[in-house]
């Protein structure tokens, strides 16, 4: 995810695999061997980019990172708090937080190398690339059952009510998670340490050269991105979204539920983030793989792509600590179980304070 294609420090890719150098991928589709180019790379516009990279981006990840993690963790806290309880939604918003804390859980390695050059080796290069995929896919996915869900549930509340129900709400989670996981595979195959097509004298963990393979599956993967886990989800859900628009305006204002109507912005809210946040990422990708195959791209061409795929995936990284707000601030339920959990935690602290005065106070009239 870390892009730093006109620094010596990168690692790269954001569709959920991490580490391949984007300013390659013209070498990649025009030759099987993407191990070495006999293009020498000199288009070194990137001074302002070179600082993003090393000051202002590993900022911004940081404050994600705090954020996110105490965001997350504590959404996971209330709702595992009455797991037992949970409805359809929250039972995605658990997964969707899991699938966000696993991408977290990365940046701290991201930004060692990014800031540090600091390389973990072969197994953690495999290893957070295929979390990074898994989060990505996971994660795209779950907003989309989020919205189907609320279209069955309100469009189809008779018919649904079968196979809406907890247990094959969970057998869908785990079903979608093994999927993903099948996806992020080839991921963890492909991607290894070795010297950086950029400066040899670099390391740096991204798709080296497996051969042809590599190259088709790279291929494969960015159609796979760009149509199964990000046009095709906000297909379904705009569609899913308008539909139950439509059949709440229709119905008469007595029979609203006013938690259903609560769920569905939060299930909206949840989606119009999403949206917002990584549509320019799709969006500037397209543009960069297009432009890719055109052979006699300008530099400052390149290079303005190059800063527009910085820009916009520091936007969608932000997206891993909204989920937690965007429920806390929709959420009636979740900002009471909140205060009750806090209230609790208060209590259990003063019980414990007033316990050691009392011993305290016990062995001092003792003596």
């Amino acid at each position: 995810y870390f892009i730093c294609t006109m620094c010596n420090l990168y690692l790269t890719r954001q569709d959920g695999g991490l580490f391949y150098g984007f300013d390659n991928y013209s070498e990649l589709l025009e030759s099987p061997d993407n191990s070495s180019s006999d293009t020498e790379y000199t288009c070194n516009d990137g001074a302002g980019l070179q600082l993003f990279h090393t000051v202002f981006q590993p900022l911004v990840y940081s404050l994600v990172f705090f954020l996110g993690l105490t965001g997350n963790g504590l959404m996971l806290t209330v709702l595992l708090k009455r797991r037992g309880l949970l409805r359809i939604t929250e039972i995605y918003l658990l997964h969707l937080g899991l699938a966000d804390l696993m991408l977290l859980a990365t940046f701290p390695f991201a930004l060692a190398q990014v800031s540090l050059g600091v390389v973990f080796g072969d197994v953690l290069c495999k290893l957070i690339g295929l979390m990074n995929r898994l989060n990505f896919l996971c994660g795209s996915l779950l907003l989309a059952c989020i919205g189907f869900d609320r279209y069955l549930a309100i469009v189809h509340a008779i018919t649904s009510l079968q196979s809406r129900r907890p247990r094959n709400v969970h057998l869908t989670c785990l079903a979608l998670w093994l999927v993903c996981l099948a996806l992020s595979v080839p991921n963890a195959v492909f991607l290894s340490v070795g010297e950086s097509p950029i400066d040899p004298t670099q390391l740096s963990c991204f798709f080296h050269s497996h051969g042809l393979h590599a190259n088709n599956w790279d291929l494969t993967e960015r159609l796979l991105t760009h149509v199964l886990c990000f046009f095709l989800p906000l297909g379904v859900m705009t569609y899913c979204y308008a539909a139950v628009a439509v059949t709440l305006h229709h119905s008469q204002r007595g029979q609203r539920s006013l938690e259903k109507e609560g769920a569905i912005r939060l299930a909206a809210l949840v989606t119009a983030v999403f949206c917002l946040c990584w549509l320019p990422y799709n969006i500037t990708m397209l543009t960069l793989v297009d432009r890719g195959l055109d052979s006699g791209l300008s530099c400052q061409s390149r290079t303005s792509l190059d800063k527009a795929l910085v820009v916009t995936e520091s936007l969608g990284y932000t997206h891993c600590c909204l989920n937690p707000l965007l429920y806390a601030f929709t959420g009636v339920r979740f900002r009471q179980d909140l205060l009750r959990l806090n209230t609790s935690a208060s209590f259990s602290k003063g019980l414990t304070t007033t316990k050691i005065l009392m011993l305290t106070t016990r062995f001092d009239c003792y003596n």
